[in-house]
């Protein structure tokens, strides 16, 4: 997965705009791609944002006080959304897991996302236990990162399974580069790594960011201030030209 590794850490011990009458209700996003388009670019971005934060450091986990460390000096709190299996190839959700009495405290974005899942017949955040794979850990932690508002996630790795956290902290905000060249790292790596739509997930990947958009079939055009980003695509909606 490239520059997601940095996050798949090793451990070697151990909106729609409201009117002014009604607010608008979006329409849930029921499909894995779908999801990926919604949140794919503000979450990498997020991801960058942490590694620079953590660095090399190794991570600790102490589930009694809810918080996961980096190094003797970064301690931030977690949500822990569930557990992956290296000799079954298998998921497991958090609430789902018995024998861990995990703290209620600690599970909370997994039970939202279950919500989720439960109000929207959404098999992938309703379902207890499925088989999965070391790089869907990915996929699900940035629509964690995403549906749950987190500003990064956390792949903890232990060695017979591994551990998908998400973290949310105001430092992992202070060090967020907000910048217009950004656009141009991020959604290249993103498109490369995940089978989307890029024009879908381009468009609201800049709406997020605060950018207006104007757009055809095959471009797209966008404005933030003094800023412009124009986009270009194939018929299948594929990137071929990306310029700030």
């Amino acid at each position: 997965m490239g520059f997601l590794d940095k996050l798949f850490g090793k451990n070697n011990t151990k909106n729609a705009e409201a009117s002014t009458t009604t607010k608008e209700v979006p329409t849930p996003i029921l499909t894995e791609e779908g999801l990926l388009e919604q949140y794919g670019g503000i979450a990498l971005e997020k991801q960058l944002d942490f590694g620079e934060l953590i660095g090399d450091n190794n991570w600790n986990v102490d589930m009694t006080a809810g918080t996961i460390s980096f190094g003797d000096s970064l301690s931030f709190p977690l949500q822990v959304l569930g557990t992956f299996s290296h000799s079954s190839e298998t998921w497991l959700w958090a609430w789902a897991n018995q024998q861990s009495d995990l703290p209620d405290s600690i599970q909370q974005n997994a039970l939202q996302l279950k919500k989720y899942g439960d109000d929207n017949d959404f098999g992938l955040l309703r379902n207890p236990r499925f088989d999965f794979s070391t790089n869907e850990l990915h996929i699900l932690g940035i629509i964690a990162t995403g549906l749950c508002h987190a500003d990064a996630y956390y792949i903890a790795d232990y060695g017979q399974g591994a551990m998908l956290l998400t973290i949310t902290d105001s430092r992992i905000k202070q060090v967020r580069h907000d910048i217009h060249d950004r656009v141009r790292v991020v959604f290249p790596q993103l498109i490369s790594q995940f089978e989307i739509d890029h024009q879908n997930a381009l468009r609201s990947y800049l709406r997020t960011k605060g950018y207006t958009i104007e757009e055809t079939k095959t471009t797209l055009t966008a404005t933030k201030d003094s800023d412009i980003i124009r986009a270009e695509f194939d018929d299948l909606s594929r990137l071929t030209n990306l310029q700030g």
